[in-house]
């Protein structure tokens, strides 16, 4: 923490204050080292029917803002931005489930809310910075770059949620409680006597609070009835692009190197496991890997996608040989039961199924929206989880550190995650006409598209990308 410098009193910084305790800290560590801070509360959201009990948790959130505010001798005020937030955040996230995607909200109102419409109103009121509670470090390089780094707590790094940010907004943004650990914040609060000092973290979607996600989507996705088709492992034996990733990834192995195909999973720790190492050397070939075709790569990075049809048979039932019709049993897999709309559900998805009748947990491992159909697996292990390669378009190619951007025909290491929390996995970036190919070293468990991939280069957060 910086030390109190009667300078920093002719720098304006304006404090997101949300009323948790992460942004109470921010605000209260910045007065104390001579800025001229003052609080700024958003509603972004006004509706309460879709919260899972029906509260107003923004109503609360400003009343223990105010009382922090208060407390650190700082002005207050209030803006509603909920009109922008429905536009560039909410209605976003409609349009990507609709489509069968699993967008990121939280990475949306970061870019599009936070550090723009907020920002917006904050230099208005002359503000020279906008500060959040966010779990990262920026640092600022002689030529003016911002660099933007994991936070030190390895616990509650924020760093996936910013990754969309540009320098432009990078500029204007403090970081406060970056270099503290959450144990610590939660101290400084009590110390200070802060209204929020135990108040709990925020869960759900980004200002809108703790939601049930179907619900939430139903006030505009229609729901409709369809079909849950449980995958057989019989599929995968036949099935023509598969066959073929397996045998390109076994072609670009290094001499003597093997690979698990799918994903190691430790119930016993709830957790997927992963070796926790820094980036190493990759299992495929370097030259192997760059002598893919454009095509190749694409391919390779192809999500599986099911199509698997029943056909009816009549048979006769009882003494009196009534006549009924059933389905004829199919190898590649069943019906296992019904959901009411197939844009409700994520790859990965294991609650809300109401499969049962299975030793194993059961998952989302593929949704068609056209068809209105659900796709699952059995088991941690299924194939359909799993996958090595992932794509982005061109045009979603963000890099957060533009004199670093990759050029066409680039290879580099990199460690990448797919979401928030996610131990950063160790891949190989390869960027082309048709986009930026990521071959992780290991297999990923739940890629869907429409998530963003991040990647840093040791504590360094770079660039990212949505996945296509």
């Amino acid at each position: 923490m910086a030390s109190s410098d009667p300078n920093n009193g002719k720098i304006k910084v304006c404090v997101g204050l949300s009323g948790g305790v992460d942004s109470s800290v921010a605000a209260l560590l910045l007065k104390e080292q001579g800025y001229d801070v003052f609080a700024m509360f958003m509603q972004n959201w006004h509706e309460a029917d879709a919260t899972l009990h029906g509260d107003c948790e923004w109503e609360e959130d400003r009343f223990v803002a105010e009382l922090v505010a208060r407390k650190i001798g700082i002005p207050f005020y209030f803006v509603d931005l909920s009109k922008e937030y429905r536009k560039r955040v909410v209605d976003y996230m409609f349009d990507e489930y609709a489509k069968g995607r699993t967008p990121n909200p939280d990475v949306l109102c970061n870019r599009e809310i936070k550090f723009d419409a907020f920002l917006s109103v904050a230099e208005r009121f002359g503000a020279d910075y906008v500060a959040t509670g966010h779990y990262c470090q920026k640092e600022v390089l002689p030529d003016g770059t911002c660099r933007i780094l994991e936070g030190t707590d390895p616990n509650k790094d924020q760093t996936y949620f910013l990754c969309q940010l540009t320098q432009a907004q990078l500029r204007k943004a403090l970081f406060p409680i970056g270099d503290i650990v959450k144990p610590e914040v939660r101290r400084l609060a009590k110390e200070a006597d802060l209204p929020s000092a135990d108040k709990k973290d925020s869960q759900g979607i980004c200002f809108v609070g703790k939601v049930d996600l179907p619900t939430f989507l139903k006030q505009k996705l229609a729901s409709v009835e369809g079909d849950i088709i449980e995958v057989f492992d019989a599929w995968y034996a036949d099935d023509t692009l598969y066959r073929w990733q397996q045998a390109m990834l076994d072609s670009l192995l290094r001499e003597g190197v093997s690979l698990e195909r799918t994903v190691r999973y430790a119930p016993e720790e709830k957790i997927l496991t992963t070796d926790g190492k820094p980036l190493g050397i990759s299992p495929f070939d370097t030259a192997r890997v760059e002598a893919l075709t454009d095509e190749e790569l694409a391919r390779l990075a192809t999500p599986l996608h099911y199509d698997i049809h029943f056909e009816t048979e009549t048979y006769r039932s009882g003494r009196k040989h009534i006549k009924k019709t059933r389905l004829k049993p199919n190898p590649y897999g069943s019906i296992a039961g019904t959901h009411e709309g197939a844009q409700f559900y994520t790859i990965g998805q294991r609650k809300g199924l109401g499969v049962g009748g299975h030793a194993e947990p059961v998952f989302v491992i593929d949704t068609d929206p056209e068809t209105n159909t659900v796709y699952v697996g059995e088991g941690h292990n299924h194939k359909g989880l799993s996958r090595f390669c992932l794509r982005i378009d061109p045009s979603e190619i963000h890099w957060i550190r533009e004199d670093l951007a990759m050029t066409v025909g680039e290879t580099r290491r990199y460690r990448v995650r797919i979401r928030y929390r996610q131990p950063l996995q160790s891949a190989t970036l390869l960027r082309r006409e048709n986009g930026l190919f990521i071959l992780f070293d290991a297999p990923q468990r739940g890629i869907s598209p429409g998530q963003f991939a991040v990647w840093y280069d040791g504590q360094e957060m770079l660039g990212s990308g949505v996945i296509s």
